[in-house]
């Protein structure tokens, strides 16, 4: 399972992980011209920091595109999740995307909010005076709870496929939810670590009970079968990391020990050299420190 964070984290992984896959998700229409050789990159966190209020950094992911035939101006993609509709400001929001606009110097900027549960109060901002609006702003609302499953279950968008069991569906479809999720994830992406990273989201939001995921493995014997060797493999590699951490650990200390009886307190950069040494290095410096004159011999 995911460690305890906060929902903004887990979208936040997900958006920067597949960010072609959640534009076009979250914001199809806006997205429909994107290919793959669009550029997409998150807005640095520095120059969001140096140049906005403190108070909107809660507004996830800014996200920079950048066509290659420079015929289209930059265009950013303003990505929000709330788990409550009732914890939103569409002021907030507008305030934070004028601040992007004139930071990145552009015009196209496209607001998208993530909502998990209720949807907001409010879907548009307008300002105006007895004669005209002066300010009309609105944004694109992915209200997971209200898109239907069954719609997307064969998807093959991996930002769907992992957010099926955050999609509206009956109570006697969780485990077929779970699965679906856990097919589409085996399927689009092969890269191991990202697996697991994403079985644990779905894990996190399908929240099985115990009688569901018995009945998960009996119907779905191949894609449950799968699974459990992609988590005894990292488990297996985890135990085996921790075996190397350990023995380097242990003769980084060795090294250490009989370094400071033959030349007493040693530097702080020889103790930084040391715990940074990988095991080989660390294994030659022992064999050269039985026979050096001076510290810096045992370590060249």
């Amino acid at each position: 399972m995911l460690p305890a964070m906060s929902h903004d984290q887990n979208f936040k992984n997900l958006v920067l992980d597949y960010p072609h896959a959640a534009a076009s998700f979250f914001a199809p229409e806006e997205a429909a011209s994107l290919t793959a050789d669009v550029r997409i990159t998150p807005v640095r966190e520095e120059q969001l920091k140096e140049r906005l209020d403190e108070r909107f950094r809660e507004l996830d992911i800014p996200l920079l595109l950048e066509w290659p035939d420079g015929r289209r101006a930059a265009l950013v993609f303003v990505i929000e999740q709330q788990t409550a509709g009732r914890a939103f400001s569409t002021v907030r929001l507008a305030h934070y995307c004028l601040d992007i606009a004139d930071l990145l110097h552009t015009r196209r900027v496209v607001p998208v909010v993530i909502f998990l549960r209720d949807p907001p109060r409010e879907y548009r901002l307008t300002l105006s005076g007895d004669r005209a609006n002066y300010l009309d702003f609105h944004f694109i609302s992915a209200e997971l709870a209200r898109m239907p499953y069954l719609q997307h279950r064969h998807s093959g968008n991996i930002v769907a496929r992992v957010n099926l069991p955050n999609m509206a569906h009956n109570q006697g479809e969780r485990v077929q939810v779970y699965a679906d999720a856990i097919r589409g994830l085996l399927t689009l992406e092969q890269d191991a670590d990202k697996r697991l990273k994403y079985a644990d989201f779905i894990d996190y939001y399908a929240m099985l009970d115990e009688a569901e995921r018995q009945r998960y493995q009996a119907e779905h014997p191949t894609e449950a079968t799968e699974m459990k060797t992609i988590f005894q493999q990292a488990r297996e590699e985890g135990i085996q990391q921790g075996v190397q951490q350990g023995i380097q650990q242990g003769e980084a200390r060795a090294l250490l020990r009989f370094l400071e009886r033959r030349f007493g307190t040693l530097p702080e950069h020889v103790r930084q050299r040391i715990d940074g040494a990988d095991a080989d290095t660390l294994d030659r410096w022992l064999d050269q420190a039985v026979t050096a004159e001076h510290v810096d011999d045992a370590l060249h």
